[in-house]
């Protein structure tokens, strides 16, 4: 009788796991994982100071130019005459002299039909974004959209006012609804109050997940015992 052959300790079609080809295919997705926002984020900055440097400080006279006297010319001069240039123009404005000048232009602006209506509702929103007290932006929330059963994220930009909310029984919220993945782009709903769910994630993450596609998803931040206890469906009234 033949004894048994005892067992082998390899795989008979060799080692369990990615082949040698299926491995460098992994370490090329984790080099672009790894490398791409790096470069990307470089290329965005390094793009900005470029666009500056050719537009701001080649507008120095070159006698007041430091690039002039330089065997070298200065990264990111042009950025640095804008953040001063502005910083010194808040300065002014927050006087006296400043605010008769500024009072002066809006009249000015006020006259011209087109221009007037464009610099008001830029000033606005600017004015709405930069507020130090302003709850534009400061909450993720989510809606049901385009119907019922379907949820999506949406993002709080204030409190209705004026004629939509007196016409309106509810006390209803602006949310800015983006698209994807180009977040700048999107719609304006007025969705009553109680109809909406605020979110615990950070308006950046909530755009991150919009970006994405829903790719990247925040952690849930609730505490455990509320994790696996949903709260909403396709039924709620």
């Amino acid at each position: 009788m033949t004894p048994a052959e005892p067992p082998h300790d390899h795989h008979p079609h060799g080692p369990p796991g990615l082949s040698f080809g299926g491995r460098l295919r992994a370490y090329f997705l984790a080099g672009i994982l790894i490398t791409a926002p790096l470069a990307i984020t470089f290329g965005a900055a390094w793009f900005v100071v470029d666009f500056f440097d050719r537009t701001v400080a080649e507008a120095i006279p070159l006698k007041y130019n430091p690039n002039t006297y330089l065997p070298f010319s200065i990264p990111g001069l042009g950025l640095m005459v804008v953040m001063v240039g502005l910083t010194l123009t808040g300065a002014l404005t927050a006087g006296l002299v400043g605010r008769l000048i500024v009072r002066t232009s809006e009249r000015v602006l006020d006259r011209m039909p087109v221009i007037r209506n464009v610099y008001s509702a830029v000033k606005q929103i600017f004015e709405t974004v930069l507020a130090q007290k302003s709850t534009a932006f400061r909450q993720v929330v989510l809606i049901e959209y385009p119907r019922r059963g379907i949820w999506a994220i949406g993002f709080v930009s204030g409190t209705t006012e004026g004629e939509v909310q007196n016409l309106t029984e509810d006390q209803t919220v602006n949310v800015f609804l983006p698209t994807t993945p180009n977040p700048t782009s999107g719609f304006l709903l007025f969705v009553p109050r109680k109809d909406m769910v605020v979110l615990n994630m950070s308006v950046e993450e909530g755009i991150k997940m919009v970006v994405s596609g829903g790719i990247v998803t925040p952690p849930d931040r609730r505490p455990e015992h509320l994790r696996n206890q949903p709260v909403l469906g396709s039924d709620q009234p």
